[in-house]
């Protein structure tokens, strides 16, 4: 939007904007591409503070997704929250799962809830745990067995596709190759396409990270698994 000679012109106190109510700057705030957001938030502490507040919000979240303001608070264990937690979350089902109806904001908070809950810098739960979680986020909304499964995989596989590469998600993906498998009913049970998910970017996308003794540790909990297992993942 700016470079910096602009962006120290506009926030000095002579500028105009720095004289507009707060109501015209969201106005003209809401209007400039989501991805200059950071940018103009930095621009001045007054900025900066548009940005923390709800009002801010509530106005993108309106002018972007009008049908917004007509969703009815859903039950189940992961929350609507604020504004801009709305935002974010239908940003993420417009952009990742192009979704239809009542369902987008739902599945864009679960987006998020599991991509936060694994990048915890603590342990993050067990992969059971928070899949539960999901299926019944889903199915205390009303949605069958069938598609509250299909719907957290979708979402297990997006989000484990959108990590970081980093050591923290290497160990990560090791711990969840290395869990026991608890018998659970249905659609409890881990997805077979997310479990395959885990193994598939150990063995390509974290292949170097891997130990002698990790390697054919994982590889050996993955023919219990899989057959056949794919000549890419064989070989150390």
């Amino acid at each position: 939007m700016t470079d910096d000679a602009d962006a120290n012109t506009i926030a000095t106190a002579d500028s105009p904007f720095a004289k507009l109510p707060d109501h015209l700057l969201i106005e003209i705030f809401v209007r400039v591409p989501h991805s200059e957001w950071a940018q103009i938030s930095s621009v001045s502490k007054l900025w900066a503070k548009q940005f923390r507040e709800e009002s801010l919000w509530q106005t993108a979240l309106v002018r972007s997704f009008p049908l917004a303001s007509q969703a009815k608070r859903w039950p189940g264990p992961i929350p609507r929250g604020l504004s801009k937690r709305r935002y974010a979350a239908l940003c993420v089902s417009k952009h990742i799962f192009t979704l239809d109806g009542e369902m987008d904001e739902i599945v864009g908070h679960t987006y998020l809830f599991l991509k936060e809950q694994l990048q915890l810098s603590t342990m993050a739960p067990s992969s059971g745990i928070l899949h539960g979680t999901i299926i019944d986020q889903f199915i205390a909304c009303g949605k069958s067995r069938d598609v509250a499964h299909e719907l957290a995989s979708q979402i297990w596989l997006a989000v484990l596709d959108n990590l970081e590469e980093n050591h923290y998600t290497f160990l990560l993906l090791k711990r969840f190759a290395q869990e026991g498998d608890v018998f659970l009913p249905y659609p409890y049970s881990r997805s077979i396409k997310v479990q395959w998910r885990v193994f598939e970017k150990l063995f390509t996308d974290f292949r170097d990270c891997l130990s002698h003794a990790d390697y054919y540790d994982v590889l050996a909990i993955a023919k219990t698994k899989f057959q056949p297992i794919p000549s890419a993942w064989l070989g150390y």
